[in-house]
C-alpha cells in the first residue's frame, strides 16, 4: 500500500519556504544554484521524514509555477512502501477527490515528457507508473507532465513529475532546471527509504526483545538440574505470566497404545488421557504441583471435543473467545471456561506426534495476536523436546543460543545501518564540500573574463575612441572570450570522455619531430619564466596513437610544469620504449623542479577541481584531470613522484610519467 502525505500546515514552515523564492525566469545567473541550495537547505534542515518531502515538492512546484507537484518514492525491495508527496496550487488545495480525474491511462504518450536525454523505454514506463501511483487521487485535470526518474548509487529510487491542468509546452530552460535537481531530490528519496528501512527493523526490534526475554527465561530453565517435571511447571508459569494470562496449564498425553504417539492416521482422534504436569494462576501467582494421576487432573480425550480439534485439523491453534463457542462442545471440566472464557490451546507436538497441550486462559476477552501466537508455538516445541528425552535439554539450549546469536545479529545489522547512514551523510557533506569549492573556483573563472569583456565592451561605446584603443579593447574581448571558450570545451570534453562516448581514433605518428615541434611551441612561454627544456629523446620511434589527444596531453603538462616550475630551472623531457608485461610502451617523463607534492596531494592531484594546498597560481583545477582523462582514452596510465633536492632544500624534483601502449588493441 502507497502512503500519501498531505501538504504541510505548519505556518512556521510555509513561511520559512517563501523567505527564499526561486523563480524560474528570473535570476538567470544560477537558477539551478539557487533550487539545488534551497532543496539541499530543507533536506539538512529536516528529518528523513514524508514531511520533508513535501515542503520539496512545494518548492519544486513553487519554482516551476505548475499546478501540481507529484514526488514518488521508488516501491523497490529494501525501500519499503512507495512514499507519495503531492503538493497542489492554492486554487486546488480546496477540491474534493470527486472532482474531475484524468487517469494516466487517458493520456497520451506526447502529455508526458521526460526531462533526462535519451529518453529510454524504461524511463517511460517509470514516469507512467509513477503518476498512476501519486495521481490516482488527484483532483485535477491532467494536460502536460514534465517528468524525470531519480537515481541514487546507480538504482532508481524515484520520480519527479509537474503537472499543469492546461495544454503546455516544456521549454529546454525548465527540462535543464528539472535536470539539474534530480541528484538532490534523489538524495532526499534515498534518506527517506533509510528512515523507513530504520523504523521497520526497530519494530521488528522492539517485537524481537519481548521474545528474547522469554527465551532467556527458558534457557535458565534448560540449564538448571532440576527434574523434567519440575521444569515443565516451571515454563508454563514464565509463559503465562510473560504473556500475562490468567491461568495456565500444561498437559501431557498419555497414550493407551504407545504406537499411537508414533504412528497415527491423519484426523483420528487417539486413545489418550490428559494429564495436568504444571499449573499457574494469577489469583496465586504461583504453579499449583498437584499429582498428575489424581482423577480431578486428568480426562480422556475422547471426552473432550476441545482437544479432539488439534487432532482432527492439525496445525492450526484452538481458539475460544467467549463461553458461546463451546455451547455444542463437551469441554473437560478442568477448564472452567464457565470462568475463563478465552481460551487458547496449541498442541505440544514433535514431527507430526502430539505430546501434549499449552492452554493459555483469560476472564475476559482477549484477542491473541500472531506475535503472541509465534512465541507460543515456540514455547510448544522447546517443551515438545523436554518431554521426548530429558537428553534433549543440552540441544534445547543450543537452539535457544542459536536464536539469542540471530537477534544479535539483528543487533549488529543495525549498528552497521547506522554506521552506513552516518557514512552516507559524510559522503554527503563531502560532496557539498566539492560542490561550494567547484561554484567558487568555476565563478572566478567565469566572472573575470565575462568582467574584462564588459569593460572592454564599454569603452568601445565611448565617443571619440582612437583606432588604436578601439584594436586594443578588441584583442581584449578576443582573448577573454577565448578563455570563456576554452573552459568550456574543457568541462565538455571532460564530461565526453568519462561518459565514454566515443572511441579513440588511432593513426601512426613519428614521435620524436612531434615532441619536438610540441617543445618548440613552449619555448617562448618558459623563456619568460627564465625556464629552459631539455630534450632526451631515443632513436625513431612510431606511436599509434589519437593525435589531438596526445597533444593535449603533453601540452597541458608543458603548462602545468611552466606554472609550477622554480624560476632559472631546466624542464627535462625524456622519451623512451619499454617492453612492459610483454607489451611495447612509450615512456614519456616530464620532469622539474619546484615545490614537493605531499603523499596526500598526490591521491587527489588528478581529480577535478582540485589544487595543491597552499598553490595560489591562477587555474581552473582540470587541466590534471582532463590529461588522466586523456591518457585513460588512449588506454594509458599516469603518475606523479616528487623527491627532495636535498635534506635541507625547500625544492624538490618533480616527475610526471607517462605510460601509452604502442601499438593499442581494439
Amino acid at each position: 500500500m502507497n502512503k500519501p502525505v498531505s501538504p504541510p500546515q505548519c505556518p512556521d514552515e510555509l513561511e520559512r519556504l517563501e523567505q527564499y523564492p526561486v523563480k524560474l525566469m528570473q535570476h538567470q545567473e544560477e537558477p539551478a544554484h539557487q533550487l539545488a541550495q534551497k532543496i539541499n537547505q530543507i533536506i539538512a534542515s529536516s528529518s528523513a521524514t514524508e514531511k520533508m518531502l513535501l515542503l520539496i515538492a512545494q518548492v519544486l512546484g513553487l519554482a516551476f509555477q505548475v499546478d501540481c507537484c507529484s514526488l514518488v518514492t521508488s516501491n523497490g525491495e529494501d525501500s519499503g512502501e512507495a512514499i507519495i508527496a503531492n503538493w497542489r496550487a492554492q486554487d486546488y488545495l480546496g477540491m474534493l477527490h470527486d472532482t474531475e480525474i484524468t487517469s494516466i491511462e487517458e493520456m497520451d504518450l506526447p502529455v508526458v515528457q521526460c526531462a533526462s536525454e535519451p529518453l529510454t523505454i524504461g524511463d517511460i514506463s517509470t514516469i507512467e507508473d509513477s503518476l498512476a501511483i501519486g495521481c490516482q487521487n488527484l483532483p485535477i485535470s491532467i494536460k502536460a507532465v514534465l517528468a524525470i526518474p531519480t537515481r541514487f548509487g546507480g538504482k532508481h529510487n524515484g520520480t519527479i513529475s509537474l503537472i499543469k491542468s492546461q495544454p503546455y509546452e516544456w521549454s529546454q530552460t525548465e527540462k535543464e532546471l528539472l535536470k539539474a535537481v534530480e541528484s538532490s531530490c534523489a538524495i532526499a528519496f534515498s534518506l527517506l527509504a533509510q528512515a523507513q528501512l530504520l523504523a521497520s527493523q526497530q519494530q521488528s526490534l522492539q517485537a524481537s526483545v519481548q521474545h528474547q526475554n522469554l527465551i532467556e527465561q527458558l534457557t535458565i530453565l534448560s540449564r538448571s538440574n532440576l527434574e523434567i517435571n519440575q521444569m515443565l511447571q516451571l515454563a508454563i508459569a514464565s509463559t503465562a505470566e510473560a504473556l500475562q494470562a490468567d491461568r495456565g496449564m500444561l498437559i501431557k498425553l498419555r497414550y493407551a497404545d504407545p504406537r499411537d504417539v508414533r504412528v497415527r492416521p491423519k484426523k483420528q482422534t487417539p486413545k489418550a488421557r490428559a494429564l495436568i504436569a504444571g499449573e499457574w494462576t494469577r489469583e496465586t501467582a504461583k504453579y499449583s504441583i498437584d499429582e498428575p494421576d489424581t482423577e480431578d487432573n486428568s480426562f480422556l480425550i475422547s471426552d473432550c471435543n476441545l482437544c479432539q480439534r488439534v487432532f482432527l485439523d492439525p496445525g492450526k491453534p484452538v481458539i475460544i473467545e467467549n463461553i458461546d463457542d463451546t455451547e455444542t462442545l463437551t469441554v473437560a471440566p478442568i477448564f472452567h471456561l464457565s470462568k475463563l472464557p478465552t481460551l487458547l490451546l496449541l498442541p505440544l507436538e514433535n514431527q507430526g506426534r502430539i505430546l501434549g497441550f499449552i492452554v493459555l486462559q483469560q476472564a475476559s476477552s482477549r484477542q491473541w495476536q500472531p506475535a503472541e501466537i509465534s512465541l507460543v508455538e515456540l514455547v510448544c516445541a522447546q517443551v515438545s523436546n523436554a518431554i521426548i528425552q530429558t537428553q534433549t535439554l543440552r540441544q534445547v539450549q543450543t537452539l535457544v543460543e542459536e536464536r539469542t546469536e540471530q537477534l544479535q545479529r539483528s543487533l549488529e545489522v543495525q549498528a552497521k545501518l547506522y554506521e552506513r547512514t552516518k557514512k552516507y551523510v559524510k559522503q554527503l557533506q563531502d560532496l557539498n564540500e566539492l560542490k561550494d569549492e567547484f561554484m567558487s573556483n568555476m565563478s572566478d573563472r567565469l566572472r573575470y573574463p565575462l568582467t574584462n569583456m564588459r569593460m572592454a565592451i564599454r569603452n568601445l561605446r565611448q565617443i571619440g575612441i582612437t583606432p588604436e584603443r578601439q584594436t586594443r579593447y578588441m584583442d581584449i574581448l578576443e582573448q577573454e572570450c577565448s578563455k570563456e571558450i576554452n573552459l568550456i570545451n574543457d568541462l565538455l570534453t571532460l564530461q565526453r570522455l568519462e561518459t565514454h562516448q566515443e572511441r579513440p581514433q588511432f593513426e601512426n605518428i613519428d614521435l620524436n619531430p612531434k615532441i619536438q615541434d610540441l617543445a618548440a611551441s613552449f619555448e617562448k612561454k618558459l623563456a619568460e619564466k627564465g625556464l629552459s627544456i631539455s630534450l632526451d629523446l631515443c632513436q625513431s620511434l612510431t606511436l599509434e596513437t589519437e593525435v589531438e589527444s596526445f597533444d593535449r596531453i603533453v601540452q597541458e603538462l608543458l603548462t602545468n610544469t611552466c606554472k609550477y616550475s622554480e624560476r632559472d630551472s631546466t624542464v627535462h623531457l625524456q622519451v623512451n620504449h619499454q617492453v612492459i608485461e610483454q607489451i611495447d610502451r612509450v615512456i614519456i617523463r616530464v620532469t622539474n623542479i619546484g615545490r614537493g607534492i605531499s603523499e596526500e596531494e598526490a591521491t587527489y592531484i588528478f581529480d577535478k577541481f582540485t589544487r595543491g594546498k597552499g598553490r595560489w597560481t591562477p587555474g581552473t583545477g582540470l587541466g590534471l584531470a582532463l590529461v588522466k582523462s586523456l591518457v585513460e582514452h588512449l588506454n594509458g596510465a599516469i603518475a606523479v613522484e616528487s623527491s627532495p633536492i636535498s635534506e635541507d632544500s625547500e625544492l624538490s624534483k618533480i616527475c610526471f610519467t607517462l605510460n601509452l601502449p604502442q601499438f593499442p588493441k581494439d
